[in-house]
C-alpha cells in the first residue's frame, strides 16, 4: 500500500475507528460501507458470496471490483477511502503484490488474513505459504499481522527476520495473493481487489521481470469477463501516459465494465491540463460506457485527517476548482460509493443467468470426474480392484474402435459427417481415421511419389486397362501427404534422357554400344523411387499421432484425473516401443527396395510395348499428310495418306545415335518397373 497515513476515524459514534486518540479499532462495520448495497443487492450478491465460498473462483469468473492504475497514482488511497479499512502503509513496501479483500455476512466481527501461494512455486514451497494464517478482532493487529505475511511471500530486506522459520527468498514483487477476509453480522458481501501499480522502466531496486510481473498480474485480474475496473489515473503527470488506459481498453474496447477514476485533481498547473482532465471527466476525450469519477485524495498536510474531515476537505476543494460544473454523482468518496452500488448490481444482476448456466456446466463436469473416481481406493485390494474394472473399459473401448464396431456411446459424438482428421471428435472413430489416412497415403505416392514428372510419360497407372479411377490429390489441401513431402520436379523428355545418358556412362560394363548394363535400370528406380521412404515416414507418423491422440482421449474421458498421468506413463511407453518397432520395419522395408528390382509379371512388358506404340504413334501422327477444306458451314480434315511417303519419312526419321537409343530403352525400362512396384506397393497398404 502506498503513501503515508494513520488509520482514520469513521463518522458513526458506535463504530470508532481513530487511532489518533488513542482509541481500540473496531471491526464493526462503518455505516458509511452499508450504502454500497441496499437489501435486494445484498440478496443477488449473497448467491454470488455463495459460490466464491464453495472455493469456486478458481473454476469461473466471479464478479469483482478491481482497483488498478499507474504506480503512485493513488489506488490504495481510493480502496482505504472506499472501504473505511485503515490498511497499514510502508512506503518501501507499496503494493509489491495483489490484495483481495473479501467482504462477508458472519455471526461476530473477525479479520482472517491468508496467503495464497502462486501456482509457479513448488509443492513444498505452496505448503510452508499455507500454513501462514492470521486471525485479529479488532484493527491495531492488523500491521503486525501483514508484516508477518510479506516476509512469508519473500518481499523483505536483505537478511530477513522470519517469525515462522520458514526458508525465504528476498523479492520485490510476488504473485501470492494477500487475502484478507472480513465478517461481520451486517458485513455487504463484497470483494474488492488492489493490485500493484503498472511499472514504466527498471530502474534501482527494479528489475525487467519485476515490470514483466507487475504487467502480467494486471493483465490476469482486469481481463476477466466479470471484473469491473476501477481504473486509476493521476491528475499529477498526463493521462495519455499512463498505460492503463490502454490496457484495460484491449480487454474491454467499449468500456462497459470500466470506471475511470481520477485522483489528484488538486495538483493539475495550468489551464490547459486543466481543461484536459476536465474533458475527460466530461467522458469526451476518452470515452467509457461507464464514465468517469473524480476524487480528491488526502494531501501530506492531511494525513492524519479523520475521515469526516477528509470529505469536508475534499467538498470544499471541488466547490471553488475547475470540476465545480460536473454533476454531484461524479465528484467525491460518498458519491463513487452509491455509484458503485448501482453499477455493482446491475453488472451482477445481468452476468448471474450466464454464470448460473457455467455453474451448471462446471456441474455436470464434477459430477462426470465424481463418476469415473468409483468407489474408495483407499486400499491396495481397492486399488486393484478399481484397475481391473477400468482396463477391461478401456480395452473394450479400444477393441471396438479398431475393429470398427460403432455401436457404444462413446462413437456417438462425432459431428462432423465428412469425418475431417483434423477434427478431435473424429478420433473416436480410429479404423475410419486410418482409412482415411491410407487412401491419402496411396494417392499421393501414386500422384507425387516419382521424384520426376516426365513430360509425355506418365509415371502412374492411370491410363491403364482394368484399373480403378484414381483420385486426384487435392492440391489445396494443406494436410495431404504429397504437401508434407512435397512435389515431382517436372522434365522434359529431352531432360530425361541427358539424365538416363548420366547414369549410363557411370554404369559401362560389357554390354554392346547401343545397349545398356542391366544394373542401370536398379540405379534409375532408386533414384526415381527415392521419395517413397520420406512419404511412408509421414504416413507411420501421422497415424502414430492419431493412434496416440485416440488413446489420451479415451483416458482423459474414463479415467479419473488423480490416476490420469501414470497410466498414461505406461501407455506412452508402449507407444513409444511400437512406433520404434514400425519405424524399423520400415528400414527394412527401405532395405528390400535397395536391391536390384525384380518383376515376373507381363505388366512391365505390357507398359514398355504401350510407351514404344506411343512414341511410334507420335512419329506416325507427325509425318501423316493432312488436306484441308473450307466448306460454309465448317472446317473439316480429310486425311489424304499415301503408305509408301508415310513409311519413307518413318524409317528415315530413325535415331542413328546408338547411345540415345540404350537411353530411350533404359528409360522406358525404368518407367515400366515403377509402374509395376508402385501397383504392388498399393496392393500391399492394409486397408
Amino acid at each position: 500500500m502506498s503513501g503515508t497515513t494513520t488509520p482514520s476515524q469513521t463518522e458513526s459514534p458506535s463504530t470508532p475507528i481513530d487511532s489518533l486518540n488513542g482509541k481500540t479499532q473496531s471491526l464493526s462495520l462503518n455505516s458509511s460501507l452499508e450504502d454500497l448495497q441496499t437489501d435486494e443487492q445484498r440478496r443477488v450478491l449473497d448467491t454470488v458470496a455463495q459460490i466464491r465460498k464453495c472455493g469456486l473462483a478458481g473454476e469461473l469468473s466471479l464478479p469483482q471490483l478491481v482497483v488498478c492504475g499507474q504506480q503512485s497514482a493513488g489506488k490504495s488511497s481510493v480502496l482505504e477511502a472506499l472501504t473505511e479499512i485503515p490498511f497499514p502503509r510502508n512506503d518501501n513496501l507499496c503494493t509489491r503484490f495483489a490484495t483481495e479483500i473479501h467482504l462477508r455476512r458472519g455471526v461476530v466481527d473477525s479479520l482472517t488474513i491468508k496467503i495464497i501461494p502462486d501456482e509457479d512455486r513448488t509443492p513444498q514451497k505452496k505448503a510452508e505459504i499455507k500454513k501462514f494464517e492470521r486471525s485479529i478482532t479488532n484493527l491495531d493487529d492488523l500491521p503486525e499481522v501483514m508484516d508477518a505475511a510479506i516476509v512469508v511471500m519473500g518481499i523483505t530486506d536483505e537478511n530477513p527476520e522470519n517469525p515462522d522459520g520458514l526458508s525465504i527468498q528476498p523479492r520485490a514483487f510476488s504473485k501470492d495473493i494477500l487475502s484478507i477476509e472480513i465478517e461481520g453480522p451486517t458485513r455487504p458481501q463484497l470483494t474488492l481487489v488492489d493490485i500493484p501499480g503498472l511499472i514504466e522502466t527498471a530502474t534501482r531496486g527494479v528489475t525487467d521481470d519485476d515490470v514483466a510481473l507487475v504487467t502480467e498480474i494486471t493483465h490476469s485480474y482486469i481481463s476477466k469477463p466479470r471484473t469491473i475496473c476501477l481504473a486509476v489515473v493521476s491528475a499529477s503527470s498526463d493521462h495519455a501516459t499512463q498505460k492503463i488506459l490502454e490496457k484495460v481498453r484491449k480487454v474491454d474496447p467499449k468500456g462497459s465494465r470500466t470506471l475511470g477514476i481520477i485522483t489528484k485533481p488538486d495538483r493539475l498547473e495550468g489551464s490547459g491540463s486543466k481543461k484536459a482532465y476536465l474533458e475527460l471527466a466530461q467522458n469526451r476525450d476518452i470515452p467509457l460506457d461507464l464514465g468517469w469519477h473524480i476524487l480528491k485524495n488526502r494531501t501530506f498536510d492531511e494525513r492524519n485527517y479523520t475521515l469526516a474531515q477528509r470529505k469536508a476537505s475534499e467538498a470544499k476543494w471541488f466547490s471553488e476548482s475547475v470540476f465545480r460544473d460536473l454533476p454531484p454523482r461524479m465528484v467525491g468518496i460518498d458519491s463513487l460509493r452509491r455509484r458503485l452500488s448501482i453499477l455493482l448490481f446491475q453488472h451482477v444482476k445481468r452476468e448471474l443467468p450466464k454464470l448460473r448456466a457455467e455453474l451448471e456446466q462446471a456441474l455436470g463436469e464434477s459430477r462426470s470426474a465424481l463418476e469415473l473416481m468409483g468407489d474408495s481406493r483407499s486400499s491396495a485390494e481397492e486399488c486393484k480392484f478399481f484397475l481391473t474394472d477400468f482396463s477391461m473399459v478401456y480395452s473394450q473401448i479400444c477393441k471396438a474402435a479398431v475393429d470398427g464396431h460403432y455401436e457404444g456411446s462413446y462413437f456417438h459424438n462425432i459431428t462432423d459427417s465428412d469425418l475431417d482428421t483434423t477434427t478431435p471428435a473424429t478420433d473416436r472413430r480410429i479404423r475410419a481415421t486410418v482409412q482415411l489416412l491410407n487412401l491419402d497415403f496411396h494417392d499421393a505416392v501414386r500422384e507425387h511419389g516419382h521424384k520426376y514428372q516426365i513430360e509425355g510419360i506418365s509415371a502412374d497407372d492411370s491410363d491403364d486397362e482394368g484399373e480403378s479411377d484414381k483420385k486426384v490429390v487435392d492440391a489445396e489441401d494443406e494436410d495431404s501427404l504429397s504437401n508434407w513431402v512435397g512435389k515431382p520436379i517436372n522434365k522434359t523428355k529431352a531432360e530425361a534422357l541427358r539424365w538416363v545418358r548420366k547414369q549410363l556412362k557411370g554404369s559401362r560394363g560389357k554390354e554392346l554400344v547401343g545397349n545398356f548394363n542391366p544394373l542401370l535400370i536398379g540405379e534409375l528406380f532408386w533414384d526415381q523411387s527415392s521419395k517413397w521412404l520420406n512419404f511412408a515416414q509421414a504416413h507411420a507418423d501421422r497415424v502414430h499421432d492419431i493412434c496416440r491422440a485416440f488413446l489420451r482421449s479415451l483416458l482423459e474421458e474414463q479415467c479419473p484425473k488423480d490416476v490420469q498421468a501414470r497410466v498414461w506413463d505406461i501407455i506412452e511407453d508402449e507407444l513409444k516401443r511400437r512406433k520404434q518397432a514400425a519405424d524399423e520395419e520400415l528400414g527394412r522395408i527401405q532395405q528390400d527396395l535397395r536391391d536390384h528390382p525384380m518383376n515376373y509379371n507381363h505388366y512391365y512388358t505390357n507398359n514398355i510395348v504401350k510407351l514404344r506404340r506411343k512414341q511410334q504413334s507420335e512419329r506416325l501422327a507427325k509425318y501423316s499428310p493432312v488436306s484441308v477444306s473450307d466448306t460454309d458451314d465448317e472446317k473439316t480434315q480429310t486425311p489424304n495418306f499415301n503408305i509408301e511417303e508415310i513409311i519413307m519419312r518413318l524409317f528415315a526419321s530413325n535415331n542413328a545415335d546408338m547411345e540415345e537409343v540404350a537411353c530411350e530403352e533404359a528409360l522406358f525400362s525404368m518407367m515400366s518397373i515403377y509402374k509395376v512396384s508402385i501397383v504392388l506397393l498399393h496392393v500391399l497398404i492394409p486397408i
